[in-house]
Order: C-alpha cells, then structure tokens, then sequence
C-alpha cells in the first residue's frame, strides 16, 4: 500500500510541473516564437478540430492554381493542398526556419509531390512581388510572428484581387488568437470576412481580399 507521504509527494512533484507547464506557456505567449525544430514531432500529431479536409473546404484550393503556405512546419497541411492544385498549380511553402525547410523538402520528394516549393522567409517581408498568390494559409502560426500587423499587410499585399485567406487557430496552443481578434486585424487591412468552421476554440476563418 503506498503511504500517504508518498501521495503527498508525488502530488506536489505533479502540481510543480504544472506551475512549470504553465509558466513556460506564458513565457512563450510573450515572447513569440515559431516551435523549434527540435520540437517538431509535436506539430505533426493529430488535430481533430482543424483536420486537412477542413482546410480544403475552407480554402477551397483548385486546379492550376499558385498557394502560399505560410508557417508549414513539416509539412502537415501542405502535401494534401498541393494535391489539390495539381497538374499545373504550385504551392509555395514558405517558413522562417531553415531546417523545416529542409525537412520538408526531403518529405514532399519522397512523397513525390513536385509541385511544392519550401523557401525560407519572413512571414513578415515575403519574397514575393505584389498579386502573386491565388490564395493563401496559415495554421497555429499567427501567433508566433512578432508583428503580426505586418503579417498581414504581407499576406494582403501578395494576394491577387479576391484573393482568398484562411487562418487555423486550435487550443491549447499558447499562441492561440481568438476569432474576435483575428477579425479585427484582417479586417484593419481590408480583408473581408466570409466565414468559418469549428468551434470558437478550434477553427478556420476565411477572408477576402477586397
């Protein structure tokens, strides 16, 4: 039987990672920052309430057409739109750490996707000229680029006319950005709203440029 001072500690041991948890999701909210490489096996579970197919219906992605992934990571998303857009359409995955850039390269080979191009960049200076993208998306990555003003004056700059974007927030991801706020931002720059899927803790939001 196991004594009540061991249930005590073992309790306590529990409470302070928790404190730890909690303190270093704080931190990082902060201070933001993409998930580091190193960490990358995190990115690539499962997430039920923004799934690849909702993405898709959201997005809307279509033959021929040129998409900007911003933030990819290793690739969760990227390997189902660029099906999406095939023979003849590209998409441009674009992400400011060198080693997710490599890895998805090697990844989106091996799966013989060829119409993915994995670049370095800026979500905040994109290294494209103005109305190049059909549309555009980004996934648990808004909140850790430090001026997301900026951000989205990029993304409406690189967009075509009616160009469409689709934005992916889920908790508990402690960069999370609510609905209320995510509006506020996109529509500063003169994106539209049309609509979303999910809950109001984990969905997709569709804008337009107007």
């Amino acid at each position: 039987m196991v004594s009540r001072g061991t249930l005590r500690a073992v309790g306590s041991l529990l409470g302070l990672v928790a404190l730890a948890g909690i303190g270093y999701a704080l931190r990082w909210r902060s201070n933001p920052s993409p998930c580091p490489y190193s960490q990358r096996l995190w990115i690539d579970l499962p997430r039920p309430g923004i799934t690849r197919s909702r993405l898709c219906d959201l997005l809307d992605p279509r033959p021929g057409e040129r998409i900007l992934e911003l933030g990819p990571g290793t690739g969760y998303y990227t390997g189902t739109v660029a099906r999406e857009v095939e023979p003849d359409g590209t998409v441009h995955a674009v992400d400011v750490q060198g080693a997710m850039v490599e890895h998805l390269r090697q990844r989106t080979r091996k799966r013989g996707y060829r119409n993915v191009e994995p670049v370095r960049g800026d979500g905040q200076r994109l290294p494209y000229p103005n109305d190049s993208f059909d549309a555009a998306y980004l996934v648990l990555v808004l909140g850790e680029i430090p001026d997301r003003e900026r951000a989205f004056a990029e993304l409406e700059r690189v967009l075509k006319p009616d160009g469409r974007l689709v934005v992916g927030e889920s908790l508990p991801d402690p960069h999370f950005v609510t609905l209320e706020t995510l509006r506020r931002r996109a529509e500063r720059r003169g994106l539209e709203f049309e609509g979303r899927i999910g809950t109001r803790g984990s969905y997709f939001a569709r804008f337009a440029v107007k």
